[in-house]
This record gives structure tokens, sequence and C-alpha cells, in this order.
């Protein structure tokens, strides 16, 4: 992984020997693109997060168990420029179910989530971030869809069929839910009422009864314009007298329309040149889609058939005619046939064509159009980069008078991962682009033993592992390992995610990539063709060449976390700073905590270097500097990241229980073993009653001073799923009394006064409504009434908004009197140590049945200077097979993993 930084003369060197009609780049352009990226790498060095889990999906009242990888640069290095790791679960509706904070030691950390009992079951997804990270957004969190069944309380299991037609021009959805029990059998007979919800509207209610196979049919017509975020069909199926089940079905999709999208290498059809371009069909549920077809010009002749697709991408090559369009002839799986434009060919510009197939050279050819360059075909002027990470790989300018350019450029000047190649005029616009990847025989050589290959029941296990790299020196590193049994996981190796997948190739791209670990495994021919269609459909958005080159930076906003810290300012409550007020943090729990600072001349202060765990409240008072009592608090940095729209969305699952029947019966197993023995973390489930999941209070998180939800009117995020444009336009209109004037509140009761906005408990100017997303608001309360606003005081005389953020609340604080707030700030989590019986010690209960899934969990193992460690556990009662997945990264930022199996017979 390694990539040393190129100097000008190195490049030098690295053109000379490459290119045949480049030449050395000496010249203002080149050198402001080497300054500029430097400038950008030093300002915004890019951290990025992978998460080793023990295994792919989970049962309620299990753990998840994780190992963090924080990398930084393009060498992927552990990184030291954070401190702290934010890893959060999400449910389906986009709520946070539990969030951790972990202290990083070189850029490692392990923790795990603890799945209670009072879960429901469904599509959760797990996302890691770091403060820094989110300068640069969410795109580039980590994120994974995972799957949690319950097989310990569930007595419905469900499993649904969706079809789509149209009906007086809507689309019409039509779901066959069945209805069985843990063990297949239906529920025959069954009265069943259902409702449908989309976007969190209610658009279909219906009942029906279950037929002789345990089916029941529900269909609904929706409105052609509807995007869907979110939707789910509620059902309530009625067992006996006195049982009653609630279960919800995702909605993923409201059509089977399939998206076909085409994508010429350089960014133009070019006439008169040969070239590549690259399609991607999609269904409507963001899923790739295979087809079949052909190109066809105007005149209805074949020009050239479709290749083969992979998850919906593949490549076609032809030669675009003057004065001729084009069309694809699609057609799909069912039969049912599609006809799609392709861009408009053009006769100016150039067709930049990168070939990267060959294991050790990547080879370049540029090809102006006939009309490029005053109707001849020139490529004076132009400037060649390749860059990864805002490392410049290679450089070359254009000698005056060419008419054409190619280049074999060695593979070892590149990293492993995405390359981007850019394509520059002479006054240094981008012409074009384009992606592709390197997989260099650079990874990490993982040599994974055993004593024997077969082994019994609760036999005593070591697995030594030899880490070397590439040049076959052994190397100092850092890995995780799991042990699971397959005859209860069942695995997909290509649908799993990798540290190789994340750090190499999904934290650098903004868009859903399925099934990205495919790529990585049993890497062929097939696998690097697929990889480079699917760089052909991406584009690279760390940064634009144009911004970059105006000098033009993404704000740092979020700095660095180092340690736990308290910061924030004094001011009066006309908003002046208070210098150099006293101000003192303390806290009662589990013993008097208590510190004193001073605030300096612009009224900020700042409590560094703290530790403390989850669940603590801090007391923070301030006076000023002749001890009067009388101003304002404000905390920096307390609003939480908002939750987003789910990037892989398309990996929710309609059927989470599907071929999972031996994880489901071995939960419950499992379970009911737990609870004879009196051990594990378990709630007590009535066996008579079913419990329907509560609703979720929305304004749980509220700061409203008159208790959550009491206010003149109350919006939620499901009110303001329709409508565009900035949040004041949003709003005009849905709240009763309010009128906006300049994207500012103002109530009809006081309009010579802007309403006072708080956010998450802060107060903030009348101005900042349009600086908020829509999606990042979980509720709004407008405060209007003297019986709503009186408790404000001289702040609610023009009335109150109080929005709350989807995240808002956990973080908040909350002003009691002048001078005192309260805090409770997320601490550091202290990870749990994985549990594994050790049955060579007379105390274990060797009478309880050991049904685990998860044999064995290692976060922190470390290699010596020869590069071995090794670890040992006892193998479960089951039989089967056993498999070992160890990850990790040494010194240098090298990756590997490995896959390892041993039988239990």
């Amino acid at each position: 992984m390694n990539l040393k930084r190129l100097s000008v003369g190195i490049l030098i060197t690295l053109i000379a020997g490459a290119t045949l009609a480049f030449i050395k780049p000496d010249d203002e352009l080149v050198t402001k693109i080497i300054a500029q990226l430097d400038k950008w790498r030093t300002d915004h060095p890019q951290e990025k997060v992978y998460l080793h889990f023990d295994k792919p999906y989970y049962a309620i009242g299990e753990d998840i168990w994780f190992k963090a990888y924080v990398t930084i640069g393009s060498e992927h290095k552990l990184s030291a420029y954070s401190e702290t790791l934010n890893v959060d679960l999400i449910d389906d509706n986009d709520s946070v179910k539990r969030s951790l904070k972990l202290p990083l030691t070189a850029g490692l950390a392990a923790g795990d989530f603890a799945l209670a009992d009072s879960m429901t079951e469904g599509n959760y997804r797990i996302r890691a971030y770091t403060n820094w990270m989110r300068n640069e957004g969410e795109a580039y969190f980590f994120n994974k869809t995972i799957t949690v069944v319950n097989g310990i309380s569930n007595k419905v299991f469900t499993k649904t069929a969706y079809s789509y037609s149209t009906l007086n021009g809507k689309p019409k959805v039509t779901a066959v839910i069945t209805y069985t029990d843990l063990n297949g059998v239906a529920y025959v007979n069954k009265p069943v009422s259902y409702e449908v919800e989309i976007n969190g509207k209610s658009i279909s209610r219906g009942k029906g009864i279950t037929d002789d196979k345990g089916n029941l049919t529900a269909g609904f017509t929706t409105n052609q314009a509807v995007a869907i975020t979110s939707g789910h069909i509620n059902t309530e199926v009625k067992l006996d007298e006195k049982h009653t089940v609630a279960k919800a079905v995702p909605i993923k999709t409201l059509s089977n329309k399939v998206d076909v999208q085409f994508f010429p290498e350089s960014g133009s059809l070019i006439n008169g040149v040969f070239e590549k371009v690259a399609f991607k069909a999609v269904g409507a549920d963001g899923v790739g889609v295979d087809i079949k077809g052909f190109i066809a010009d105007d005149q209805n002749n074949q020009v050239a058939p479709l290749g083969d697709s992979h998850f919906g991408m593949g490549t076609i090559t032809f030669e675009p005619e003057s004065g001729k369009t084009y069309k694809a002839h699609i057609t799909y799986a069912d039969g049912s046939e599609g006809v799609f434009d392709l861009p408009k060919a053009v006769d100016n510009g150039y067709v930049l064509s990168v070939n990267s197939m060959r294991d050790d050279k990547v080879f370049v050819s540029i090809i102006p159009g006939k009309n490029t360059g005053n109707g001849t075909a020139s490529l004076s002027g132009l400037t060649l980069i390749a860059q990864s990470g805002g490392e410049l790989c290679y450089a070359g300018k254009s000698k005056d008078g060419a008419t054409s350019f190619s280049a074999a450029i060695p593979k070892n000047k590149f990293p492993s991962g995405i390359i981007q190649f850019t394509l520059f005029s002479a006054t240094g616009e981008p012409l074009n682009e384009r992606l592709i990847f390197v997989q260099n025989s650079d990874q990490l050589k993982l040599a994974v033993s055993s004593e024997k290959q077969n082994y019994k029941p609760r036999e005593k296990v070591t697995i030594n592992l030899n880490a070397k790299n590439s040049e076959n020196k052994p190397v100092v590193g850092s890995f995780s390992a799991s042990v699971i049994d397959e005859s209860k996981v069942t695995t997909d190796e290509a649908n799993e995610s990798s540290i190789f997948s994340t750090l190499l190739l999904t934290s650098d791209l903004k868009g859903y990539i399925e099934k990205p670990n495919y790529y990585f495994t049993n890497v062929s021919n097939e696998t690097k063709d697929n990889l480079d269609a699917l760089m052909l459909t991406q584009g690279y958005h760390r940064f634009e060449w144009k911004q970059l080159l105006a000098d033009k930076f993404t704000p740092i906003v979020f700095k660095p976390e180092k340690s736990l810290e308290v910061t924030g300012h004094l001011k009066t409550f006309g908003g002046k700073p208070v210098p150099n007020g006293k101000v003192t943090l303390f806290s009662t729990s589990g013993g008097t905590f208590i510190m004193d600072t001073v605030a300096d001349a612009e009224g900020k202060f700042t409590f560094k270097d703290l530790v403390f765990r989850d669940s603590i409240k801090f007391v923070i008072q301030a006076r000023t500097a002749k001890d009067r009592k009388n101003l304002d608090i404000t905390l920096d940095n307390v609003t939480p990241q908002p939750v987003g729209p789910n990037k892989n969305a398309p990996d929710i699952q309609v059927n989470i229980n599907d071929g999972a029947s031996a994880y489901l019966l071995n939960s419950k197993k499992l379970y009911d073993e737990q609870v004879k023995y009196g051990i594990g973390n378990h709630t007590i489930v009535l066996k008579e009653v079913v419990i329907r999941e509560k609703r979720e209070n929305p304004f749980k998180n509220s700061a409203n001073l008159n208790g959550p939800g009491n206010a003149d009117q109350t919006l939620t995020s499901k009110d303001l799923m329709y409508g565009g444009g900035q949040l004041s336009q949003i709003l005009q209109g849905r709240l009763t009394g309010v009128i906006f004037r300049g994207g500012i509140p103002y109530s009809t009761r006081s309009p010579g006064n802007p309403m006072q906005i708080i956010l998450d408990g802060t107060y903030v100017g009348s101005d900042f409504l349009d600086n908020l997303n829509v999606n990042d608001i979980a509720t709004i309360e407008s405060l209007r009434s003297i019986g709503n606003t009186a408790i404000y005081g001289s702040r609610g005389a023009g009335g109150l908004l109080v929005i709350t953020t989807k995240r808002g609340g956990e973080s908040v604080y909350n002003r009691y009197a002048p001078g005192i707030v309260t805090y409770a700030p997320k601490g550091y989590y202290k990870a749990r140590e994985f549990y594994s019986p050790k049955y060579d010690d007379p105390k274990t209960n060797a009478q309880m049945q050991d049904l685990r899934s998860t044999i064995y969990w290692a976060p922190g193992l470390l290699t010596d200077k020869d590069g071995n460690t090794s670890m040992n556990f006892f193998n479960a009662d089951a039989k089967g097979t056993y498999r070992v997945i160890i990850e990790g990264i040494d010194v240098d930022g090298n990756l590997g993993r490995q896959v390892y199996r041993y039988k239990v017979e």
C-alpha cells in the first residue's frame, strides 16, 4: 500500500520513459496542480473508517462485536489525527437506538452493541465516523446495513413477494404476505388487518383472511409522482381470541421500473472515434438489473450488441458517425423491452482511453475528434494528471503539434485503490475524467494454520497467524479475528464488507455499491472487467478541480477530537462577550468532581483532557469578573450529527428471515438455555401476551421548556416530507400564524419582532432557518400564545420555534437559571470482553448446552517482530464447518484479510 510522494524530478524520469508524445511537466499549470494537491492533502487529510464485525447478521438477545480501523491518507496508515470515534446503531426509521464514543489508540478501537430483548426485528445500520470526517459529510462515513432477526419471542414470521402493474394510470403494488410460525407451519384462515404507510403517511387500509397456504394479498395504488423514502405495510394477524400479533413489512419500491444510463469513457461520445461506453441498469429499488440488447442508429441499423452485464453494469464499444443518433434497445429478464437514447455524439473533444487490465502496466491513449483544435486534430497544450487521495502519481504535457498520444505506465507507480486521470486544456480547464481501480499485489500475506483440520466439540483449538508483506518480510501489525459456526450462520463472501472493499473502494465513492467485496473475492479477469465497468459509471467527488485550482476549499467546521472537552462562550443576554469570567465545571456522578477556569478576552472557555464514561451529567456555573451571575453560557458543538438518508438503502431486506431458519431455531434454544441457568442479560417474555411495539414519541428529545410537544402547533419530519426549497419556503403555509420575510419567521401576534429559534436547546439567530437541511429535522414546535412563551421571558416576546434534529437531545444542555447550565455529553464507552467458556477449567458449567454461533472474537491480536501471533479457544457443541476470518493492517498501511476453515466432527 506504500506510495512515496513523487517529486517533479521523479515525474520527469517517469514520463520520459512512459510517453511517446508527452514531455516533462515543467510548466506553470502542472506546478500549480502539484502545489494545490499538496495544500489540499495537508489541510484536509482524509480519514477513513472500517469496522470488522464478528458475523454478517444478528439475533435479538445477542451482541454485535466489532474492531475499528481508522486510517489517513492514500497510504492507509493508521491515523493519529483523531483520537475519538463515534459509532451509531440506527433503525430503519432513521432513529439512533444506541450511540458509542470510543477512544482511539493509534487509530484502533474495539466496541460492541448489546441487542436487548426489547428491540424489534428488522433492518438496522451501523455508521462510524470521526469528528474530523464530518467536514466531508455523511456520504464518506462508514455505513453498513445489517439485519436483526428475532427467534426468542416471535410467534409469526412473514415472507413477502411484490408485483407491480398500473391501474387507471397509477402505479399499483400487490403484496402477497405469507404468515408462518418458526417451523414454517402456515397460519391458515387467520383474520388480518393492514395499513400501508408511505413516507410517514397512511395511504391505504384493508383486511382479509389468510388462505390455506397462510397467504394474504394486499394491494394499493399510489400517486405517480411519489418518490419513496420509507414505507411499510403494518399488519395485525389475529391468531386466536387472546393473541394478536403486529408485523411490519418493508416497502422498498413502488414500481419495477428500470433506469438505464450510458457513460462514455471520456464523458462524451466523439464522432469518428472508436470508444468504450459503459451502461448501468438499476431497478427502482436501487439494485442492479442484468439486461441484454443492442445499439441501433436512427436508421434502425444494429451497430453493436450490449456486452454481458454484472449487477446491471457492462460495456460496449462502437464508433459513432457524424449526423447520426443512437438508441439502446433493451430486453429485460421477464421478456419486456425498452428503448433509451444514448448521449448525442459531438465532433469536438477528446477520447481519454485507459486500460488497466494487465497486471504490470496501465495503458493510456488520447485521441482528438476530427474538428478539435480549429479543424486540425491536435493535442497541443494538453496536460494529463493522475492522482490518488491527493497524491500525484503521473503528470505530463503534450508536445506542440502532436496528433496522438499513448503511454504504458508501470502499475507500481500507483497505490492500490481508485486512481483519477484528468485531462486539462492549455488554460487549466478539466476536459475529461476517467477513474480506474488498481489492484496491486501489495496486500499482506496472512498464513493461518491450526494443529489439525478436524476437531471434536468442546476441544481446545489454537489458531496461528504469520503475517508478511509483499516482499515476504515479517511485519508488525494489528489484527482482529472472528470464529463462527457455519452450520448456524450462512455466509456469502461477495456480499460481505471487508477491509479491502471499504478502505480501497466504497470509502472514496458517494453512491451505493452493490456487493463491493465481490471485486476482491477470487480476483480474475472477469472481476477486474466488472470493476472497470463500475469505475466508468462513478465520479470522483472528494474535491472538484475547478474549486481546488481556484483555492476554494471546503471550510473546516469540525476539528479532530484529541480528547473529551467542554468548550463554550460567556455572553451577556444582549450577545456581547463577557471577558475573564470565572467558570466552574462539576459533577457528583460517582463522587464529586470539580474544575475551574477563566474565560479569555472573547469570553471563550475550555475544559480540556477530560476522561469520563457515558451517562455523566455536568453542571457548569459562571460569574463575571465582578462576580455577577447575570450572563448567558453557550456551549460549543453540542448539536450531534444528524441522521441522513441511508446510502446503502438497497441492502435493506424485505424478508429478513430468508435462509435463517437454522439461525432462528438456534437463537431460541440458546435463549431458553440461558434462562434455564439464569445467565445472560434477558428480560422475561410473557408467553400469553403479545406486546405491540409502542410508537416512539417524536418529541422526546425536545428542549421545549413547557414540556416536549406542549406547543401551539407541532410538526414532525413526516410533515416536512413533501415540498422542496429552503426550510423557510417549506414551512410557509404549514405553520399557522407564522409569516416569513427574507427567510426570517414572524408571528402574526407580534409582526415587528422576529421569532426566536431554539435548535436542540441552543439559541440561534432568527435568520438561521435556511442553514438547516430539512432531512435533519425531527420536530418543530411553534410557540406563539402567551401561555407558551411566558416561560421564556423577554426572549419569547416575538414567539419561538423550537427545532429538534433527528439526533437532538442526547447531548443537549438545559438552562435552569442565569449563569447555570447542565450538560450531559457523550462519554467514552468501555468495550466489554467477549466471553468464551474454558472447558479445561472445572468451574465451567459443563451441563449447559454450548449453542454459540460466534465461537470466538479477538479484536486485539498483535504480531511480533517475526510476524507471529496466536489465539486459542474451545469449540461449541455443534458439529460442522467453523470459519475463521482474520483482518488487519501493518505499520506501513498494508492491508490483509484471510479466511480459514476447519471441521468439528
